[in-house]
């Protein structure tokens, strides 16, 4: 509920033009107003908080120590309001909106390209897909759900190994040439060896595996980039080998973009895990769509009856909801 100092929205709006432009008559114009239709707004304004917001100088207003005061936080709400809008808009008239925090390069790497058979499964369930590095504080933001490499300490919230993580080397075709079979950790030591700066102890494990006498010296030297999905793409733009979880270089290898320099691979301590709060179990799209990521990762095996029972499900829903708009389809106890 309101309070009587908190101010309106066209207060706000009509505040917010005023100091952009200067004068009273233009943001009357922008707004679609009369020129005393802002000039009352900006009086109720005043009235409200207690404070003068503007001085005349010269027929323009100026914003007085007050107005600056209140102009960055009044921007905010708006840009705010107007983004919490263009959030809910997303639903375009589906039933379901599925918000989802990824970290960056997972998200573009292995979800984003395969969320396409989602769509085909779910059509009635729009996505709001974010990017997100930290832990994902769901009392805070509304998402359903995260797929990162470290859970929130939050006992509210219910998490699974989805993708365990197994590191590859890769590197450019213009780096290394095709080779048969793979290259041997001698000739791989020879490489520029990329490295991951938060992950620095990735090759020194990689070499370490094998070869447990390993100069660390030399393996630790290489160009240092932050993040796997930078890592990858130094390592596509040719400036040494990488070491990084194999589901994130597959379509850069099935392109030809990379090439894989061993068959052998390294367990890794940061599998992708899939995190969602209490409130998400609640969610018919969400349960839909963990299933799915459990079968996309090979947890589950795949149920073409299970498919097509969604999909039955969705055409009944589709149905019901033309009948529902039809202009022959009376009410039951009108017949």
């Amino acid at each position: 509920m309101r309070s009587g100092h908190t101010p309106s929205l066209p207060e706000l709006e009509a505040f917010v033009r005023c100091a952009r432009l200067g004068s009273a008559t233009q943001a009357a114009h922008e707004l679609n107003l009369t020129q005393s239709a802002v000039s009352r707004s900006l009086a109720s304004l005043e009235g409200r908080i207690g404070a003068q917001l503007f001085h005349r100088v010269r027929q323009r207003l100026e914003l007085s120590d007050a107005g600056r005061a209140l102009l960055h936080d009044a921007e905010r709400i708006l840009e705010d309001l107007s983004a919490s809008a263009l959030r809910v808009m997303a639903f375009g008239g589906r039933r379901d909106l599925l918000r989802v925090a990824v970290s960056p390069c997972l998200g573009e790497s292995w979800l984003t390209p395969r969320l396409g058979g989602f769509a085909r499964l779910a059509p009635e369930t729009s996505f709001d897909v974010a990017a997100r590095r930290r832990p994902v504080d769901f009392a805070l933001e509304p998402f359903d759900c995260a797929l990162q490499t470290q859970a929130p300490e939050d006992a509210r919230t219910q998490s699974l190994r989805l993708i365990e993580e197994r590191l590859i080397p890769v590197a450019s075709p213009r780096l290394a040439p095709p080779h048969e079979g793979a290259l041997s950790d001698a000739a791989l030591a020879r490489l520029p060896l990329i490295q991951q700066a938060g992950r620095p102890e990735l090759w020194l494990d990689w070499f370490a595996a094998a070869q447990p006498s390993a100069d660390a010296t030399e393996i630790a030297r290489g160009p240092r980039f932050e993040g796997a999905g930078l890592t990858l793409a130094a390592a596509r733009a040719g400036l040494g080998a990488a070491l990084v979880p194999e589901i994130l270089a597959q379509e850069a290898l099935a392109r030809g973009d990379l090439l894989r320099l061993s068959r052998r691979r390294l367990e890794g301590a940061q599998p992708c895990l899939l995190i969602w709060p209490e409130r998400s179990e609640a969610s018919p799209s969400f349960r839909l769509f963990r299933d799915w990521l459990l079968r996309e990762a090979g947890r589950l095996p795949f149920e073409k009856g299970a498919l097509k029972a969604a999909e039955a499900k969705t055409r009944a829903a589709e149905f019901a909801d033309h009948l529902a708009g039809s202009p022959f389809t009376a009410p039951a106890g009108g017949r």
